[in-house]
């Protein structure tokens, strides 16, 4: 069983969300935003660092996974989407935990089972494979569909290398 952390980042709201992932299957935890105030950066930067580092010594997760950044039309957004990225990343690397990303593209592979997936399918497939009563907030959706990418991943190249390695003994099954 693990507990992965995923990390939805953005400068003014950051999505977090936890999931166990037990057997191949998924079981909530928990999950929702940090929302960060004013118009100055650094404070906010401030705030998602502090908020990150709170939950992980909350919840003890034991991996971590977070979106890529992509390059907007804004660049001025990308940069500072990329800040908030860091103080995430660093967040985590400050708790030993080891850092995970993706795509957009492959998260929404992994949750809805199409790259071009609109927020509405994302926040829909997390729903059902969750089983949670109502819909997730956007970005609390996109955190946990980030945690769910990473918990597939990472399962999906256990079996890879346990075929891979009954085929190097011969005894491909």
């Amino acid at each position: 069983m693990a507990i992965i952390l995923g990390i939805d980042p953005g400068s003014r709201t950051t999505g977090f969300g936890l999931v166990k992932f037990i057997r191949g299957k998924f079981e909530y935890v928990a999950s929702g935003c940090i929302r960060t105030q004013g118009d100055e950066l650094a404070p906010r930067l401030h705030t998602i660092y502090n908020g990150i580092s709170e939950i992980i010594l909350q919840y003890q997760p034991d991996e971590f996974a977070i979106e890529q950044v992509f390059m907007a039309k804004n660049a001025d957004s990308a940069l500072k989407l990329g800040q908030a990225r860091g103080v995430a990343i660093v967040a985590a690397t400050n708790q030993q935990l080891t850092v995970a990303e993706y795509s957009a593209r492959q998260i929404k592979q992994a949750v809805v089972g199409t790259g071009g997936a609109k927020k509405e399918q994302v926040q829909h497939m997390v729903q059902h494979i969750l089983k949670l009563d109502g819909v997730p907030q956007a970005d609390a959706a996109d955190a946990l569909a980030v945690a769910m990418c990473h918990g597939a991943t990472q399962s999906s190249l256990i079996a890879m290398a346990g075929q891979v390695r009954k085929t190097v003994r011969g005894r491909m099954r």
